[in-house]
């Protein structure tokens, strides 16, 4: 697993981050003039694409290729282990590199030109996973997803999927997002971005803080350290962006994800809840989780730690799921401690615990459009 966000860089940072609970979203107006938003943006250097070519010149490539080298030696070794042509690339995404397009678009707008230099390439929801492919030289099956928040969990669902199949012995498989304007934007003509820090599950909840992410696995059919054993999706097909206000999609995807694990809902000591603090997923998800677990399993949102990163959202937080199982603790809640009277009380983890003896988590991601996935890992 390689990791990097509002976080850090590492398994170590973001262990100590979630262990001492604070939070480092970073107040500016970047992306939004006029007006300061807390962001989740990642702050550290990223290594320069080794193309010429413009179309892979994109943040969205850096942020990958720097998950790559965390991780890069045991890839080598799976590569020379099964063969390029075993080893597969799904990669999530909602923005890929439109970040980097949009200084292009204005020149056109500005000009009435297109620059010579623009690739549409940057953009394409496929670009990032066409990207690792060609950085590691492999060439097995390589695609893209893009289903808004659930994108990275399902590239993780679409991994277990191209192994069981046959079709690949190994799959590099998770999420990429940048920060941009059209998401911040739009975000916030949805109303649906908070000035301050995100608050999720209060009474006073307002709105996401946006996030940038990259979080990729090197997925294999062997069994070591963590496994994915549970995948459940549903579609609710509601509203174009608001859930289901019944979680009935959201308790089908975690009732399925249980019966694939097969086990029941007991064996969860953990649930890294989607919790975005607007006011109808929060209601949705509480209530889902109330019905399926009832209200003792502990249950976290790390978003207030690392903002809403949208397409890579559901893999990074699998990657910290990943973390909590293999270091023996559970990550905070972090918000007001205002509870609201209208949702059931789940368990919000008041401060991050040890808990060494944890077998199962689940991890839930609810996109637009009702695309609801839960997965559920275990520690071997």
């Amino acid at each position: 697993m390689a990791m990097l966000s509002a976080m850090g860089d590492s398994p170590e940072q973001v262990c100590d981050l979630l262990r001492s609970g604070q939070p480092g979203l970073t107040l500016t107006d970047q992306f939004s003039p006029g007006q300061q938003l807390p962001l989740g943006l990642y702050d550290g250097e990223l290594p320069g694409v080794p193309f010429s070519e413009p179309k892979w010149q994109s943040r969205n490539n850096r942020f990958a290729l720097a998950a790559l080298h965390q991780m890069r030696s045991e890839i080598d070794v799976a590569v020379k282990r099964y063969g390029a042509n075993r080893i597969g690339v799904v990669v999530g995404t909602s923005t890929s590199g439109i970040g980097d397009s949009e200084g292009f678009i204005n020149q056109r707008a500005v000009t009435g030109q297109v620059p010579g230099e623009y690739d549409y390439g940057l953009q394409e929801m496929g670009a990032t996973a066409a990207f690792v492919a060609k950085q590691l030289d492999v060439s097995g099956p390589v695609f893209g997803i893009s289903t808004a928040c659930s994108s990275g969990s399902k590239a993780l669902a679409s991994a277990r999927r191209l192994l069981r199949s046959g079709l690949c012995d190994a799959v590099i498989a998770g999420g990429v997002d940048t920060m941009c304007y059209l998401t911040v934007q739009g975000f916030s003509s949805l109303e649906a971005v908070s000035k301050q820090p995100c608050n999720p599950f209060s009474a006073n909840r307002n709105g996401i803080n946006i996030g940038e992410a990259a979080a990729l696995f090197l997925v294999t059919a062997e069994a070591e350290g963590v496994e994915l054993v549970g995948v459940g999706e549903s579609s609710d097909a509601h509203h174009i962006s608001a859930p289901d206000p019944s979680g009935a999609g959201a308790v089908r995807c975690m009732s399925a994800a249980l019966a694939d694990a097969g086990i029941p809902a007991e064996k969860i000591s953990y649930i890294n809840l989607h919790g975005t603090a607007t006011p109808l997923n929060d209601q949705m998800e509480s209530r889902a989780v109330a019905e399926v677990f009832g209200t003792q399993v502990r249950c976290s949102s790390t978003k207030p730690f690392t903002g809403h990163t949208l397409g890579a959202a559901g893999a990074l937080e699998a990657a910290i799921g990943w973390l909590a199982l293999r270091e023996g603790f559970i990550p905070p809640h972090y918000w007001d401690g205002d509870s609201d009277p209208d949702l059931p009380a789940i368990n919000l983890v008041a401060e991050s615990t040890a808990d060494e003896q944890q077998e199962y988590m689940l991890s839930n991601s609810f996109a637009f459009g009702g695309n609801n996935i839960s997965l559920i890992l275990r520690r071997l």
